[in-house]
């Protein structure tokens, strides 16, 4: 069936609902067993939370806060500010009551939608603000309506260039900025999707990263779009056993996600019997000698006796993760390739609704970010990839010189990333801002220097740093747990979490992963010194964005005693 393109996202769901009226738009997972709202019933409640937000004042082009934990409310508060003509702003629920608070007054809105009363009282005494409970809204859904003139009228009044939500980027250096992005932009995303990596109407995407992210609301109005399903993970904790109940056939994940959940498996399998062990790396040797293209003769009988036993946690309609978000290491794409899980790494950016370039399944060079998305993408002389089309972005909120600097004369949207062309494929290769420069003017890009070091046995993350200095160093943050366990199963006492730092043992075993790494890298880009971590980086503590990004200028702040230890 063609979909008659809609003109804003409360059109969208408008006209899914027409075409799928009884079938599940939400899932979630209660007590072992699918639950589930049809498109019908997300439409009546919307209409409902759409007229108390008209009672509270809300009218077209305001601007109004949603800050909650995920869940389908989330999306249903969304759908209700963009049938009024609203323009919606997400918080992240980890943001600190001040970087809120300034989001709330930057953007200036009068209404914030809170998902619970601890998030409510981080923007409490706002002067002009109202605070509305999420709860109450839906509680109350269906005593209140529009009616079907008022509901066609406010949804028809709304155009395709009007502005559809304010982003604020996360903000890894410096205050956030407001990306101003249009119903066209993720309307046009969303129909690129659809024969770009073969999204249809028994697709279910798996709802478990921050609905304020630009990556998981593009894919809502992706699958919405195309009369899907969204499966909404309870939490972090239950994400395992959502995913087998609830069956979703694509994931939109992060790498870090994909880590953890190889680093689980891997895990699993150092508790098993060697025999069983072997088998499991065979299966991965072999696996990915056929991922690259090469001859694998035992693969597919390796696969039969380990690979679907793996593949069976994803559930049995699973197709595909995509990634996004940060860069994902090759190896960890093998991995996954090598059990036959199929990965494909994407790129976008806040500014760019998100969803700028993919791999397709056909063509998934995993070790690029794929193919353009209905989206035109330019090289220019210095490496820096450009981007001009329907998803970019009006501007920056009341920036209008941040918004000249992002945007040429011509429309291009400069990321700030370096990348090349392989084939009809893009691969990234730096940050512009990110490069370092090293005291003998040689430029290092370290993001490709840090994918190896964590590749390694023992590194949960790392940072290379070098500015100005003689050689490249880093801040490592050690694996603990599998740290901790090797030096028992040595005989060898471990260290306390507090003492990982100054552990000569601790250091030994990193030491075997830089040195490996160090063995791949031309002179200048050798990491020469290095300072192990007593703690991880998290967003609680300032070094991670909510997308789990690392703030480098924090980092080099935070950590500045470290740094200069090693520059001595």
């Amino acid at each position: 069936m063609s979909i008659v393109a809609p003109t804003s996202m409360a059109d969208s769901l408008r006209k899914s609902a027409a075409r799928f009226p009884t079938k599940h738009v939400y899932t979630f997972a209660e007590k072992g067993k699918v639950e589930g709202i049809t498109y019908t019933e997300l439409v009546r409640i919307t209409r409902g939370i759409a007229a108390q937000l008209r009672d509270a004042g809300v009218k077209r082009g305001d601007r109004v806060v949603i800050i909650s934990m995920n869940r389908p409310e989330w999306s249903m508060a969304d759908l209700a500010g963009q049938t009024l003509g609203a323009i919606v702003v997400p918080i992240y629920p980890t943001l600190p009551p001040d970087q809120a608070q300034y989001i709330v007054s930057d953007s200036e809105a009068k209404i914030v939608i809170a998902g619970d009363p601890e998030l409510s009282k981080k923007v409490e005494g706002m002067e002009g603000v109202t605070v509305l409970a999420l709860d109450d809204l839906r509680a109350n859904a269906l005593n209140h309506d529009l009616t079907d003139e008022e509901y066609t009228a406010l949804v028809d009044g709304t155009e395709p260039d009007d502005i559809a939500t304010i982003i604020y980027t996360s903000g890894t250096t410096g205050l956030p900025k407001g990306a101003m992005l249009t119903h066209k932009g993720i309307l046009h995303v969303s129909k690129e999707a659809g024969p770009g990596i073969n999204i249809h109407s028994d697709d279910t995407f798996f709802c478990f990263l921050p609905m304020a992210h630009v990556f998981e609301r593009m894919a809502g109005q992706i699958v919405m779009y195309h009369g899907g399903t969204s499966a909404y993970a309870k939490n972090l904790a239950s994400i395992a056993s959502d995913l087998a109940t609830l069956e979703p056939t694509v994931v939109p994940c992060v790498p870090r996600f994909l880590e953890s959940f190889r680093d689980r498996v891997l895990d699993g399998v150092a508790k098993q019997p060697p025999l069983r062990q072997k088998l499991f790396h065979m299966t991965i040797a072999q696996g990915t000698k056929r991922a690259r293209g090469q001859f694998a003769p035992l693969a597919g009988i390796l696969d039969s006796l380990v690979g679907k036993k793996v593949r069976a946690r994803l559930g049995s309609r699973f197709r595909f993760f995509v990634s996004g978000g940060a860069a994902l290491a090759p190896a960890v794409a093998e991995f996954y390739l090598a059990l036959r899980i199929n990965v494909l790494q994407g790129y976008g950016l806040t500014e760019t609704w998100g969803g700028s370039v993919v791999n397709r399944l056909e063509n998934n060079k995993y070790w690029t970010v794929g193919e353009p998305l209905g989206i035109e993408v330019k090289i220019a002389e210095d490496g820096e990839i450009l981007l001009r089309g329907d998803a970019v972005m009006k501007g920056y909120y009341k920036l209008p010189e941040e918004t000249e600097k992002a945007i040429d004369p011509e429309g291009f949207f400069h990321t700030g990333d370096i990348g090349e062309w392989e084939g009809k494929n893009l691969k990234i290769t730096d940050r512009k801002k990110d490069l370092l420069v090293l005291g003998n003017g040689k430029n290092v890009a370290p993001q490709p220097i840090e994918n190896k070091l964590k590749e390694g046995k023992w590194i949960e993350e790392a940072v290379v740093l070098g500015d100005g200095m003689e050689n490249c160093v880093a801040l490592i943050v050690p694996k603990r747990e599998q740290i901790k366990a090797h030096l028992q199963s040595q005989g060898v006492k471990a260290p306390a979490d507090h003492e990982f730092g100054s552990s000569e043992a601790v250091r030994k075993l990193i030491k075997t992963d830089i040195d490996a790494v160090n063995k791949t890298l031309a002179a200048f880009e050798l990491v020469k010194k290095f300072v192990v971590l007593n703690r991880s980086f998290s967003i609680e503590t300032g070094e991670l964005t909510p997308t789990l990004k690392v703030k480098r200028k924090v980092i080099r702040e935070m950590y500045a005693a470290e740094i200069g230890s090693m520059q001595r």
